[in-house]
């Protein structure tokens, strides 16, 4: 791995855990003075997401911007219509990937549809819009520099597909603290390293993934109330049926 590669990763490590400072300088501020401690800290969380995302996504743009003249793996680049075709062909294959996997899991393990990470992000975003520049399009860009280019890049070169596929997808899935929803994360680290390898543009999986987040927030803003109403209604159903089991 090159020291440009680690730069990046410790940039982003640092964008990571940056909300420890940033939080308390926010605080200092005076910023969300007059809301009550929960919905400020969700505001100056938001705040916090929104800049250090988007300073982390200008430093590691900067720090591989010689990087991203050159080729990345073994094989030959896709063309440009074949580029756009894949990255269409991506958002489907994430969305579809993700539902399975979901299936998946509540037919074995029993674990119900729904994302944690997913309510809160819907929280943040009724708080400070801006914080969707963070989670559609930033966020998005940075993982699939460091989980495809960086992580699967390296050892897809050095090992093989498999070994950088499942190391790579294994630690994006990590990384998202939902363990419950390991599988639907490794699903769709696989889909997207997948994409990167197919078409050797790493910039397929980054606007295939970029394409699903944003689709995941504009659904969640305009059907939430919707969606909501449906949850209670399956929990309501579930439990009339475990009175008769």
């Amino acid at each position: 791995m090159t020291s440009t590669y680690w730069k990046v990763i410790i940039a982003y490590i640092i964008m990571q855990f940056s909300a420890l400072v940033g939080i308390p300088l926010l605080v200092k501020l005076g910023i969300g003075n007059e809301l009550d401690y929960d919905a400020r800290m969700t505001l100056l969380f938001s705040y916090w997401t929104t800049i250090s995302f988007t300073l982390g996504l200008l430093i590691i743009l900067w720090l591989l911007r010689k990087d991203f003249q050159e080729k990345d793996l073994r094989g030959p680049q896709s063309s440009i219509f074949q580029t756009i075709i894949w990255s269409i062909l991506g958002f489907w294959m994430a969305l579809f990937g993700q539902g399975i996997a979901a299936m998946v899991q509540q037919q074995l393990f029993g674990i119900e549809p729904g994302s944690e990470n997913t309510q809160q992000i819907m929280e943040f975003i009724s708080s400070s819009a801006a914080i969707i520049f963070a989670v559609a399009i930033a966020g998005p860009i940075l993982e699939e520099i460091i989980f495809r280019k960086i992580i699967f890049g390296v050892l897809y070169k050095k090992y093989n597909f498999a070994v950088g596929l499942i190391v790579s997808s294994l630690l994006f899935a990590v990384v998202h603290q939902e363990f419950e929803h390991l599988l639907i994360y490794f699903v769709m680290g696989a889909i997207f390293a997948f994409l990167y390898v197919k078409t050797n543009r790493i910039i397929v999986p980054i606007i295939a993934h970029v394409s699903m987040n944003s689709f995941v927030v504009l659904v969640q803003q305009i059907f939430r109330e919707d969606i909501e109403r449906q949850l209670e209604k399956l929990e309501q159903m579930q439990s009339f049926i475990y009175l008769f089991l």
